[in-house]
C-alpha cells in the first residue's frame, strides 16, 4: 500500500468517529455507538503516523479522547 491509501484510511477513521457521535449530540439519543471511537481512532492514529500527517494524528487523538472532552464540557456547562 502507498502513502495515499494510508492517508485515506486515516481520514476515513476520523470521519467514522465523527459520525459515531451524531446520534448523541445532534439527535439527543442515548446511543452507545460513540464507543466505536475507542477502537477506530487508534487505527486512524497509526495510519496517520505512517504517513506523517500531523493534523490527522491530532484529529484522531482528539476523537479518541472525545468522550472525556464532551463529559468535561457537559459537567462544566451544567455546573454554572
Amino acid at each position: 500500500m502507498d502513502n495515499q491509501n494510508f492517508k485515506v484510511i486515516s481520514l476515513a477513521c476520523l470521519l467514522i468517529c465523527i459520525l459515531a457521535w451524531i446520534p448523541n449530540i445532534v439527535f439527543q439519543v442515548a446511543s452507545p455507538l460513540f464507543l466505536v471511537t475507542f477502537i477506530i481512532a487508534p487505527v486512524g492514529i497509526l495510519f496517520a503516523a505512517l504517513v506523517r500527517k500531523y493534523w490527522l494524528i491530532v484529529a484522531n487523538i482528539f476523537m479518541f479522547f472525545s468522550f472525556f472532552i464532551f463529559m468535561f464540557v457537559v459537567y462544566f456547562v451544567n455546573a454554572n
